[in-house]
């Protein structure tokens, strides 16, 4: 997700304990240089310092100023719209298998690094919650279910009244959990990881925009927006969804979609214990997609899109409280305290993946809406391709970049997308 301005009021800005100061000074050499600052980067870039590699971060504004700073806060270790047998049967058996066992993991593994880097971000692991708005969803839930258990996950179905009891919510049919996912305050994480690689003898540069990046000397040059050159042996690019300087080539690889999420005032504990008994965030089947999580101080934290964009922050902010209070039988409409805004950035597979930049250079791309467990997994696996694992053994496939054709347009196909999500979900009396 990328920011369009700097430094929105976001929940997370109003209500971060932690903090990173950037004063690193900006090197003319480096082992290893990660160009994106945030989850992706940062986590690759951790795993490089812990390994003794001298890495520098350049991040061209303030932390968390994309996707990292401005999503939900969501921890969830599974894929958004692919289910396992359809992974294996993109992949292979083998390739796929291992795709699965690092997604499942996600969720584990964002919570083992901040046991183990001692982050403060209100980092909760109570179990992920996708119930079923229909029968057939159910059904497909129980065996997706299923299938994860049987790969060793801790997942299982409940029943409708099981999920009542979870939601207070009397339409759902059921309801996967995966009891390993969970929910954290994303800017604090990203501070925590910030501080982290500085610990481990890593480099954090903000506000420095990358313009551009070329291959020399069997190393990489790179140029900044300032005229300042820095060089290095090896290049990772995780840049997400922004589409200028240097990000763009790999930008211009997904299909964008703007996505508004909203903070309301804290709830009162009786309606805690009705709709999340055991603080369990919730994303449900429906296509115009139904999710919920609490924060520390229980404010409900939604979001959703807007078919148009124009005036779309305070329109999309009523209308979601409006769901909210709808959906939950909350007492009354609660007021959007905060409201902000993103863009997503999916792959036309739905599938994270690995770019070849060239002999020592690697992008990763797509999260495609599990963006804090699969970082957590995708930076990993990019630190592995820089320290020389071959191609065959990454678990997460390795494509040629390539720019979606009339790229500009992707936003009108999106936008068409949530008509027809809504569309069918009102026709099936799901809306």
């Amino acid at each position: 997700m990328r920011s369009d301005t700097l430094l929105q009021d976001t929940l997370w800005r109003r209500t971060a304990r932690g903090r990173f100061d950037a004063d690193a000074a900006l090197p003319d050499r480096a082992q290893a240089v990660v160009i994106g600052g945030g989850f992706t980067g940062m986590t690759a870039a951790l795993h490089l310092a812990r390994a003794g590699h001298d890495v520098v971060v350049l991040e061209a504004g303030p932390l968390g100023e994309g996707a990292s700073g401005q999503n939900a806060g969501f921890v969830v270790p599974n894929f958004a719209l692919m289910d396992p047998d359809a992974v294996v049967a993109a992949l292979g058996e083998e390739r796929g298998r291992a795709l699965l066992d690092l997604v499942g993991a996600g969720a584990d593994t964002v919570f083992g690094i901040i046991r183990d880097e001692g982050i403060v971000c209100d980092a909760e692991q109570p179990g992920w919650l996708n119930p079923a708005a229909s029968i057939m969803a159910a059904d497909a839930l129980a065996a997706r279910a299923r299938k994860w258990r049987a790969l060793g996950r801790p997942v299982r179905f409940l029943t409708a009244d099981q999920t009542r009891a979870q939601t207070g919510m009397d339409l759902y049919h059921g309801a996967l959990l995966d009891e390993s996912g969970g929910m954290l305050h994303p800017l604090d994480y990203l501070f925590g990881l910030a501080n982290a690689v500085v610990r481990h003898g890593g480099r954090v540069v903000t506000g420095r925009p990358v313009q551009r990046f070329s291959e020399h000397g069997g190393g990489w040059r790179i140029a900044l927006s300032d005229g300042r050159e820095i060089s290095a042996d090896s290049l990772l690019l995780c840049t997400n969804a922004f589409t200028t300087g240097a990000a763009a080539r790999l930008g211009r690889t997904t299909v964008p979609l703007r996505v508004y999420q909203v903070a309301t005032d804290p709830l009162d504990a009786a309606t805690v214990a009705r709709i999340a008994p055991d603080r369990r965030p919730v994303g449900d089947t429906r296509r115009n997609l139904f999710t919920y999580r609490l924060d520390r101080d229980n404010r409900l934290i939604s979001g959703g899109m807007a078919v148009v964009p124009w005036g779309a922050k305070e329109r999309l902010g009523r209308a979601i409280v409006e769901r909210l209070a709808s959906e939950l039988a909350l007492p009354r409409v609660p007021e959007p305290a905060a409201v902000w805004t993103g863009v997503a950035a999916l792959t036309p597979d739905f599938l994270p993946r690995i770019h070849r930049l060239g002999a020592t250079g690697f992008a990763g791309i797509g999260c495609n809406g599990r963006g804090v467990a699969m970082t957590a997994q995708l930076g990993r696996v990019l630190a592995d391709a820089v320290m020389g694992a071959p191609a065959e053994t990454l678990p997460v496939p390795l494509r040629p970049l390539r720019r979606i054709p009339l790229h500009r347009l992707t936003p009108l196909a999106a936008s068409a997308g949530l008509v027809k999500a809504r569309l069918t979900d009102a026709l099936s009396g799901r809306d």
